[in-house]
C-alpha cells in the first residue's frame, strides 16, 4: 500500500467570516492541501483577524484564488463533494461520508478534487448542490444540527487524511475521467432551452424537473464523451425542428 498524495482544493462559498476563512487556511497547512479558493467572498480574506487566525497558513490567504461563481472555481477538479448542513434536500441524493471519500480517492493522484463549503448562515443552494458529484451532511446533534465552518471543514479534511494515510493497492483499477461541472451543465443548458421549445417543460416547473435531470447525470458519473453524445442528439433534434417545413 502507498499513502494517497491528492490535490486537493477547498472551496467556501460566499464566506463572511474572517476569522472562520483564517482558521480554514490554518486546516489547509494542516493538512497539505493544495489551494484556497473563494467564491465571491463577502469579507477580506486577508484582514487582520483572519491572518490572525491562519497562524502558519497565511499563505492560503495570500494566495487564496477568488471567483465569481461556484461553476468556475470547480472547473478544473475532476471529483468533487459538497457539504450541506440540512437533512431535506427534495431531488438532491445525500452520499454516507465514508462511501464518498473513498470514492473521491479513486481517481489519478494528478487529478484535482474539490471540498466545497457553503456560507456560514444558510450554507449551499440546491442549484450549487448539484454542481458536485457527491453531496454529504455530517452527523451531529438533531437538537443542534448547525456546524461552524471552520469545524466543518476540519471534520472533512480529517476523515479525507485519515483514508489517505491509509494507502491505495499498489494495483489500482483504470478509473474512467468524469465530465467537469462546467461540461455537464452546458449540456443541460442546451437540453433546457430545447425541452421549453418543444413543451416538454414549461417556465414555472423549470427548474425543478431539470433539477432531477441533473441529480441523475450525477449519480450516473457520466463521461465527458458522454456528455458530447447527449449534446449531438440535442444538435440533431434542434436541427430536425428548424428544417422539419423546410
Amino acid at each position: 500500500m502507498e499513502v494517497i498524495r491528492q490535490e486537493t482544493n477547498v472551496i467556501l462559498v460566499e464566506p463572511s467570516g474572517p476569522l472562520n476563512i483564517g482558521s480554514v487556511a490554518r486546516l489547509c497547512e494542516n493538512f497539505g492541501v493544495k489551494e484556497l479558493r473563494l467564491v465571491a467572498p463577502r469579507c477580506d480574506p486577508n484582514d487582520d483577524e483572519a491572518r490572525k487566525m491562519a497562524v502558519k497558513g497565511k499563505r492560503f490567504l495570500e494566495k487564496a484564488k477568488t471567483y465569481s461563481y461556484l461553476l468556475d472555481a470547480i472547473a478544473d477538479c475532476r471529483r468533487i463533494i459538497a457539504t450541506a448542513g440540512r437533512i431535506e434536500h427534495g431531488e438532491i441524493p445525500l452520499c454516507d461520508p465514508d462511501e464518498a471519500i473513498n470514492w473521491l480517492l479513486e481517481t489519478s493522484n494528478l487529478s484535482p478534487i474539490a471540498l466545497v463549503f457553503g456560507r456560514e448562515d444558510r450554507g449551499l443552494t440546491n442549484q450549487e448542490l448539484l454542481l458536485a458529484h457527491k453531496v454529504i451532511t455530517l452527523n451531529k446533534s438533531a437538537d443542534y444540527p448547525s456546524l461552524n465552518l471552520s469545524h466543518a471543514v476540519s471534520i472533512v479534511l480529517h476523515e479525507l487524511d485519515k483514508y489517505k494515510q491509509q494507502g491505495s493497492p499498489s494495483k489500482k483499477k483504470q478509473i474512467a475521467e468524469l465530465a467537469s461541472a462546467k461540461q455537464v451543465n452546458s449540456c443541460l443548458k442546451d437540453a433546457e432551452a430545447l425541452f421549453l421549445e418543444i413543451g416538454f417543460l414549461y417556465e414555472h416547473t423549470a427548474q425543478s424537473r431539470m433539477s432531477k435531470i441533473k441529480a441523475l447525470l450525477q449519480r450516473a458519473e457520466v463521461r465527458p464523451e458522454e456528455v458530447s453524445l447527449i449534446r449531438g442528439v440535442l444538435r440533431q433534434m434542434r436541427w430536425a425542428i428548424d428544417n422539419q417545413n423546410s
